[in-house]
C-alpha cells in the first residue's frame, strides 16, 4: 500500500488542479523561482547552526557536558550511554542520526540502550535548527517561552521513552 500514497497524491493534485482550471506546471515554475530567494535568505541561518553544532562536537564540549550531567540523567531514567544523544539533538538532526547509527553499531539494534535511541530521536525535534529556520521567514523575535518550553517537553520525551521502553 505505501507503494502506492506518492503516485496516487500526484495524481489526486492533477486531477484537483485540473477541476480547480489551475496550470498545475506553471505554478511549479512560479514556485521554484520564489525558493531561490528564500535559500539565500536561509542559508546564513542554516550555515550559523551548523558551524555551531561542528564547533561543540569536534571541540568535545557535548561529551564534557554529558559526563557533568551524568548523574541527573542517571536520576531521570536515561542512560548515561545516550546524554549526549539528548544534549545534541535539539541542535541537529544528522548529528543526532551519526550519534545513532554509533550507538547501534555498539550496542546492537535490540538493546535497551539502542531501542530508547531510536524512541527518543522519533519523539524530539531539532528545536534550534527548526526555529532558526522558521523565525528568521517569519520575523518573530520574541522567543522568550518558546525555546525553554520545547526543550522542557523534549526532556520529557526523552525520560518517557527510556521508561517505555523499560517496561515494554
Amino acid at each position: 500500500m505505501s507503494l502506492y500514497i506518492l503516485p496516487l497524491l500526484f495524481l489526486f493534485i492533477f486531477v484537483y488542479s485540473h477541476f480547480k482550471k489551475v496550470s498545475t506546471y506553471d505554478t511549479f515554475i512560479q514556485g521554484a523561482k520564489k525558493s531561490i530567494p528564500l535559500v539565500i535568505d536561509i542559508f546564513p541561518y542554516i550555515a550559523a547552526i551548523m558551524i555551531a553544532v561542528a564547533l561543540l562536537r569536534s571541540s568535545g564540549i557535548t561529551a564534557l557536558l554529558a559526563q557533568w550531567s551524568s548523574p541527573v540523567f542517571n536520576f531521570l531514567g536515561i542512560p548515561s550511554q545516550l546524554i549526549e544523544l539528548v544534549l545534541l539533538r535539539p541542535f541537529t538532526g544528522s548529528g543526532s542520526y551519526a550519534l545513532l547509527s554509533d550507538v547501534l553499531a555498539l550496542y546492537g539494534p535490540d538493546s535497551y540502550i539502542s531501542r530508547c535511541a531510536c524512541v527518543i530521536l522519533g519523539c524530539s525535534e531539532t528545536i534550534f535548527y527548526v526555529t532558526t529556520i522558521y523565525m528568521s521567514q517569519t520575523k518573530v523575535k520574541k522567543l522568550l517561552y518558546a525555546i525553554p518550553v520545547a526543550l522542557i517537553c523534549s526532556t520529557i520525551g526523552s525520560i518517557l521513552a527510556c521508561l517505555l521502553c523499560r517496561i515494554m
